[in-house]
């Protein structure tokens, strides 16, 4: 085995801990990698040009990114906190809860809405944030509580919901390690199971909104 392969991991590792420039690390990664286990130049370069061409919807995202910063440079957060505190019955808890039952739906239907970058941060948090500081403001710790909160809702409606729809890449992959296994499953079977899961996590995670809103009042009592 050549084990010189593997100095692109190690270029890799280096330019992240010198926080250089990221695309640039992993082309230059690439291309030495490629030119160390043989291939001549021009190789190298095709196969970092298909990979780009075959991939290229992959970073369409990208182009949210600055339509996101652009949307919180003009007050985005602030108009979302705004306008969660003009409802009375609103709370944190409330908020985080209803966006962890509807990301997963949305999951589970394959329909991509969601997001941390381009829900939880620029929405949903300022939303809960604001919602819960309609009494008093937040200590840090509060804050960090809301954070945790409100990013793990959107890795539990996107991780459970995903896997109740048939042909989802995460079901499709739990079927094709199951029949190396041996096991005869069909991914139906598997989103099937999944439904039950997806509805302990919603009811769990309900708990867990209820039990943050609830301690979040008590302190709102003692101010």
């Amino acid at each position: 085995m050549n084990y010189f392969v593997l100095v692109g991991i190690l270029i890799i590792v280096i330019g992240f801990a010198l926080k250089l420039d990221v695309v640039a690390v992993v082309l230059f990664s690439s291309l030495v990698t490629g030119l160390v286990s043989g291939m001549s130049l021009i190789k190298v370069l095709d196969l970092i040009g298909n990979g780009f061409v075959n991939n290229r919807y992959m970073s369409l995202f990208l182009l949210g990114l600055p339509l996101i910063a652009i949307m919180e440079r003009y007050g985005l957060k602030e108009r979302a906190a705004e306008a969660i505190q003009k409802i009375k019955s609103a709370s944190a808890g409330a908020v985080i809860g209803l966006y962890i039952v509807i990301r997963t739906v949305a999951a589970a239907l394959s329909l991509r809405l969601g997001g941390h970058i381009q829900f939880i941060r620029p929405i949903i948090l300022p939303m809960a944030q604001g919602a819960a500081e309609k009494n008093r403001k937040l200590t840090d710790e509060e804050i960090e509580q809301l954070k945790a909160l409100a990013g793990a809702s959107e890795n539990y409606g996107n991780f459970f919901g995903q896997n109740i729809f048939p042909v989802s890449s995460g079901v499709l992959l739990m079927q094709g390690v199951l029949a190396e296994a041996g096991y005869n499953v069909t991914a139906a079977s598997i989103a099937n199971a999944s439904i039950f899961a997806g509805v302990a996590m919603i009811v769990i995670s309900l708990i867990q909104c209820y039990l943050f809103e609830r301690k979040i009042r008590k302190e709102d009592k003692n101010v």
